[in-house]
């Protein structure tokens, strides 16, 4: 088992955050999570995932007019 646990304010130091929005994403669910009695960590490919699914790309329209 070589899948390496991110403590919640290393979970927010990786996405430039506070640790109040990886505290709501667990909250509100919309990440995986692993609780170990108190304490709360996310897997490093679970963040991973997560970034991967909220990554937007840049639409590659032209614009009317655009010189």
């Amino acid at each position: 088992m070589d899948e390496r646990y991110l403590s919640v304010e290393q979970v927010a130091k990786v996405l430039g955050t506070t640790v109040r929005f990886p505290r709501r994403l667990i909250e509100e669910r919309r990440i995986e999570f692993v609780k170990a009695g108190r304490h709360v960590r996310i897997a490093q490919s679970a963040l991973a995932a997560y970034i991967a699914e909220n990554t937007v790309t840049p639409r590659l329209t032209h614009l009317k007019g655009a010189a």
